[in-house]
């Protein structure tokens, strides 16, 4: 890429590098879109009242119709002025299926419109979005549809396109509409990250869960209500709606469509589709057209900013821990403090990104998502929505961790002990389903390539080793674990996979799945990231480690010395 590509910068503006040159303090910079959204602000701010009185006057039909039709005025005379005035000449039209929209929308729901009216959807026409240097496009498709080419990215543009695709399209005010948008409407526009998003394990989440007879045990022993039967503790199978709002928010739900029923709003009773599984914005959800995965996880409606989808914090939604501790890790980091002191002056919306300009220190779509450039315009790294693009290793161990699956359906796989798991019950992995290690060298490098940009090579190198030698570490500590496990199994102190019985449903089994699930997991992120120290030690670390496999062991032969009065094994090292 060359260096016209990169991202422009206003010759009346300093960089930041020439800021701390001539030894100033930079006040947080108000990047162009903040600026526009303020102007835009302003006249909305004074229109208010009048979008209140209509509120207040929606009881009267007749008056409901005056007032949408003033409103509808206002709008276009304000348009007008706005463009006579210059202030704002390159935003595209508004199309006439979108205005039936906010004729009524903007009344009932000026939460939803107004977030849309501050996005770059309502800013720019993807006509607009392909203009630019390819470098800075936010638009992947070179043939979008002549009919959403020249206005703004609107409701109908959304909620009407592809109608026939969607079990959940209805007639609503003389126009075919549906209520969800997935990542296949999207792909109208995106259509390169929508590819690269359908081989994402991510888009796979909720069949991966949903269609592991194994996971959806471990879900069962979570998740389902216990009850005592002839003595014996027994956990019925979860509810839909207790995994919509456990694993399902996260995975994503089977959206399934159910049925037009009536309802009494503010301007009659009309139908609307009644959907099973909504709402939800898991990354697996799957969709009523079929397709998998929810861009607005990452891209928040209704303004689906860059800018969000580049904080931390919405990664956190779902990477919390103690299974996936990244956000409390992140945050803990060096990288994270220097996001928390300085975050709020970077551009968080540049596109490209550029690494020293445009912020100084990653966020998680830094290291697995946007494209990065140096000064100048090399690319460091290119945009990517396949989120293990530049990840070798996956630190969430099942049970052990391991190369990344070469598919993201990994209900494919199946351990040399026959179980759907990366790894078998001794670590050994399921090589002919992972990725090789060529692959693995190459996604390692492209990662490094990112430390590179701050870090130098000797620092990289080392940061490596270190997360390499603790991959090792705690899979050796799993294996250990998993040892005392299986010989309790094998003396029948608990039924296990041995014995075609769970492996989660006895209280010992759940400690076995501590030590694996969150310990193991929490000492390796807290390696990959960095930083963190007390996640790799006393915060659910090694520490925690150490005291399960303890407890496993002297579990062990106190019940075989109540089984047969020998005790088992050499201890715990008294």
């Amino acid at each position: 890429m060359s260096s016209a590509a990169a991202s422009p910068r206003a010759a009346s503006s300093p960089s930041p590098r020439e800021t701390r040159a001539r030894g100033e303090t930079r006040a947080p910079r108000e990047t162009r879109a903040r600026r526009e959204t303020r102007a835009r602000r302003e006249p909305r701010a004074r229109r208010a009242p009048l979008r209140r009185a209509a509120v207040a006057g929606l009881a009267a039909p007749l008056l409901r119709a005056a007032l949408v039709a003033a409103l509808g005025l206002a709008s276009v005379l304000g348009l007008a002025c706005a463009l006579a005035g210059g202030a704002r000449a390159e935003e595209p039209p508004i199309s006439a299926a979108t205005e039936d929209c906010l004729a009524c929308h903007d009344l009932l729901h000026p939460g939803i419109v107004g977030d849309w009216r501050d996005s770059r959807h309502a800013r720019r026409s993807p006509e607009q979005g392909l203009a630019v240097p390819e470098a800075q496009r936010r638009v992947s498709g070179d043939a979008i549809p002549e009919a959403l080419a020249a206005s703004a990215v609107g409701c109908a543009e959304c909620h009407a396109l592809r109608p026939g695709e969607h079990d959940d399209a209805f007639e609503h005010n003389g126009h075919l509409v549906h209520v969800v948008v997935s990542p296949s409407d999207c792909a109208v526009c995106h259509p390169v990250e929508a590819d690269q998003y359908s081989r994402n394990i991510m888009a796979h989440a909720h069949d991966n869960l949903e269609g592991n007879a194994l996971y959806r045990d471990l879900q069962r022993h979570i998740l389902g209500a216990p009850s005592r039967q002839a003595g014996a503790l027994a956990f019925a199978e979860p509810d839909e709606t207790t995994k919509a709002q456990a694993c399902l928010y996260c995975h994503g739900t089977r959206l399934a469509f159910a049925g037009l029923e009536e309802r009494e709003t503010d301007f009659g009773a009309m139908s609307f589709p009644r959907i099973d599984g909504w709402p939800n914005q898991g990354v697996g959800r799957v969709n009523l057209d079929g397709s998998l995965g929810s861009c607005s996880a990452c891209h928040t409606r209704h303004a689906f900013a860059i800018e969000t989808a580049r904080q931390p914090y919405t990664c956190k939604e779902c990477h919390v821990g103690p299974d996936v501790p990244v956000y409390k890790v992140y945050a803990s980091s060096k990288h994270g403090n220097i996001f928390a002191s300085q975050g709020k002056s970077w551009d968080l919306e540049a596109v490209p990104w550029e690494v020293g300009e445009d912020f100084t220190a990653p966020t998680c779509a830094a290291c697995h998502v946007s494209l990065l450039t140096a000064p100048g315009g090399g690319v460091v790294a290119e945009r990517t929505h396949q989120m293990n693009d530049r990840i070798a290793r996956r630190i969430f161990g099942l049970i052990y961790s391991h190369p990344h699956p070469l598919d993201p359906n990994t209900t494919k796989i199946r351990s040399a002990d026959g179980l759907p798991l990366p790894t078998a019950l001794d670590g050994t992995p399921a090589a002919e389903f992972l990725i090789d290690e060529s692959e693995q060298a190459a996604r390692r490098e492209t990662m490094a390539g990112v430390c590179r940009s701050c870090h130098s090579r000797p620092w990289v190198q080392e940061h490596f080793r270190r997360y390499d030698h603790i991959h090792e570490t705690t899979n050796a500590a799993t294996l250990e674990a998993t040892g005392i496990m299986g010989e309790i199994w094998s003396r029948g102190l608990a039924s296990g996979p041995d014995r075609g019985a769970s492996p989660f449903d006895e209280a010992v089994e759940q400690r076995w799945c501590d030590i694996w699930l969150f310990y193991a997991n929490s000492t390796r992120f807290a390696a990959a990231m960095a930083g963190g120290g007390d996640y790799a030690v006393f915060a659910d670390g090694h520490y925690a480690m150490a005291k399960a496999i303890k407890e496993l062991q002297e579990w062990l032969e106190l019940r075989a010395r109540l089984e047969d009065g020998s005790a088992t094994g050499s201890g715990t090292g008294r």
